[in-house]
């Protein structure tokens, strides 16, 4: 697929230490073609900078943010506050409760202001970067075509799992 040179999805994470997991939403967004820009901005520890790049997004052509934060994990919302564009929060393993106030935090966004929660960690990166491509899809035919794409080699790997097993169970007997 060829990769648009514009971004048009934004990872913003809390701190440089998310750069590990969310690597695997740069790089499922990469897979798709779906060119981003990533950045490390803090909703405490640089706010005002989080809201003006959150209330400038879609005016420099951005579609989607993918927002990650650990602990109190404001980040999203904040994001979200700021724009009208869709904000993917990804909360982050981690700290006295392993992430679980980081997942609170983000899924629990008060009434008009939405962020979308996907899992704790790689996977949630991952699924957030999916999710960011669903999203382009509706306007764009060949992302969703990737997709279905996509779909199928999941479910190959499935049926091919299941056939390691049968296997495995056949040669016991």
């Amino acid at each position: 697929m060829q990769k648009k040179s514009k971004a048009e999805v934004a990872v913003i994470m809390g701190s440089d230490s998310d750069w590990e997991t969310m690597r695997a939403a740069v790089r499922t967004l990469d897979e798709f073609g779906v060119a981003c820009t990533v950045r490390v901005m803090s909703a405490h520890r640089t706010p005002a900078q989080a809201a003006e790049f959150s209330g400038s997004a879609a005016k420099s052509g951005l579609k989607v943010i993918i927002a990650a934060a650990g602990s109190a994990a404001h980040l999203a919302g904040v994001l979200a506050a700021h724009t009208t564009l869709p904000v993917i929060g990804v909360p982050m393993k981690g700290g006295a409760l392993d992430g679980l106030d980081a997942l609170l935090s983000t899924v629990q966004m008060p009434s008009g202001i939405p962020v979308a929660t996907v899992a704790l960690g790689s996977a949630g990166a991952v699924n957030a970067a999916i999710l960011a491509v669903q999203m382009l899809a509706l306007s764009r035919p060949e992302l969703a075509r990737a997709l279905q794409k996509h779909k199928r080699q999941l479910a190959a790997k499935v049926a091919a799992g299941n056939q390691r097993v049968q296997d495995s169970l056949r040669s016991r007997s």
